[in-house]
Order: C-alpha cells, then structure tokens, then sequence
C-alpha cells in the first residue's frame, strides 16, 4: 500500500446496485468529514437481489475497475447482496484494496432480543446467500430468525417513493409476519431500507429496535486506513461526486433529496 503522503487524499470508492448505499455513504462522510468520496449507484440493474451471483460478481468487477481508474485507497460494497457474491472474488484479484462489504447485522440483533424473536427484512437475494446461512448458524442459534423477503421495496426507494401510500402498504405486508411472530428486533437487511425507516418505525412501533449497519461499517473502514495509514490529513471538507446510470430521468433530484444536498450526477456507462 501506497505511503500516506501521496495517497491519503485519493477517494474512497462506494457503490451499490442503486441509491441505497448513499444511506452507508452518509455515515461514512459524518465520521470522516475530510475524505474525498466517489459513489456509483447501478441502478441500471437494480435490485441485485433479482439478478444472477455471476451477474453480480460481474458487474461488481466493472464497478471497481472503473473506481481503480479514478484512483480510489479504498472500497465499500455498499450493498448485502452483492457483498453475498462478489466480495470475496474482489478481495482476491485486488489484495492490496482495503475491500469492506455488508452483512445484514444479525449479531447485535441477537444480543438485543428480549423476546427471542430477530426480524430481518432484506432481499431474496440476500436471504438465499451462502453469507447470510453462515450468519444465521454463527448467530441465530438459541433464537426464532424471522426473514422476509421486500420484493418491490427497493425499487420504490429508487423511484424516490419514501413516504406514498402505495410504499406503506407494501411495507405493511412485509412487517406484520414480524410482528404477529412477536419480533422485537428487526433488522434492515438492504442499504435501501434506512431511506424508509420512518414508515417502518411508525408500522412497527416504539418498543420495536431497528438496527442498521451503516454506522458500523463507517467505523470499520475508519479502522481500516488507519492501520494502512491512508486517513486524509487534509483538514478541508472532502469533495462528494456521484455517478449513475439510473434511466430515470429525475434521478438527479432522487439522489439530491436522499444525500441532503443539492448534487450533480454525472453519467456511467454500462
């Protein structure tokens, strides 16, 4: 790995199937205000819960090579369902990448159950991975592990859908076989989910916990540059630049409402 005097102030590359990372991205710019960013959401081919592990893992080796190319220190795979498929193949053809993926976080979910009962809303894609039946025979052990697949629930948050009626509704269908097992815990399985938290908390109710792994994952990569000495030390606010392939034509206005800022989106091909 590069020293930290000419590299700490190359990018952090993140990307997800669509907008849904941006939830990871805010996390990682409150911890890290000084850090240069690149976020590429693919929502081309959103959700990749729908598509193929190979798909996945391919579309994930073009997203990196493309953020190789625009000189990134570091790598989040800002999505579950990709991380499931494709993190694994990144980490072994760039060795020398800080890669950090996504799980959905069953461990603290465990340990904060009162009842006994995890919800996990996430993509079926997700929930069918080889990652997630290692979690749930690392973690879920000694408790009732409760998924729900939110088809549908992705492509609202990409449309921009967060609070309409039609989003509630669907998410209604999704919570209550949660609630009528007795979950007391849920997690959001899907960086997507955060954007329609909200609704889920009014659905779910104040003595339901929702947990989430965006803050973590902040944390971690943190961790990560320190150790390789690739923290910024620029004491600027870091640039943020955003690209996409969205074929919504507001897409630039979706991703502005959801980062908190008005931005510009340039184009990526592919």
């Amino acid at each position: 790995m590069r020293k930290q005097s000419n590299y700490s102030a190359a990018p952090i590359g993140v990307f997800d199937s669509g907008v849904g990372g941006i939830s990871v991205l805010k996390h990682i710019r409150e911890l890290m205000p000084h850090e240069n960013l690149i976020y590429v959401a693919d929502s081309k081919h959103a959700p990749y819960g729908n598509q193929t592990p190979e798909f996945i893992q391919d579309r994930s080796f073009k997203i990196a090579e493309f953020l190789l190319k625009h000189g990134v220190k570091a790598l989040v795979v800002a999505c579950n369902t990709a991380t499931a498929a494709a993190v694994a193949g990144l980490r072994e053809r760039y060795p020398d990448l800080p890669i950090i993926g996504m799980e959905p976080a069953l461990k603290p979910a465990v340990a904060a159950t009162k009842t006994g009962v995890v919800g996990v809303l996430a993509t079926s894609g997700t929930l069918k991975s080889a990652q997630f039946a290692a979690l749930l025979e690392n973690y879920g052990q000694g408790v009732q592990v409760v998924t729900q697949a939110c088809i549908g629930l992705v492509e609202c948050v990409e449309k921009g859908e967060l609070i309409n009626p039609s989003t509630e509704s669907l998410l209604k269908q999704y919570v209550q076989p949660l609630l009528d097992a007795n979950a007391d815990t849920v997690v959001l399985g899907c960086t997507h989910y955060p954007f329609v938290r909200p609704l889920i908390e009014r659905l779910v109710g104040a003595d339901v916990v929702l947990i989430d792994t965006g803050a973590a994952v902040a944390k971690y990569l943190k961790h990560r540059l320190d150790e390789n000495q690739l923290l910024c030390v620029s004491n600027q606010a870091g640039m943020v630049s955003f690209w996409s392939n969205s074929e919504i034509i507001s897409t630039e206005d979706i991703i502005s409402a959801l980062w908190g800022f008005n931005v510009s989106v340039a184009r990526l091909k592919g």
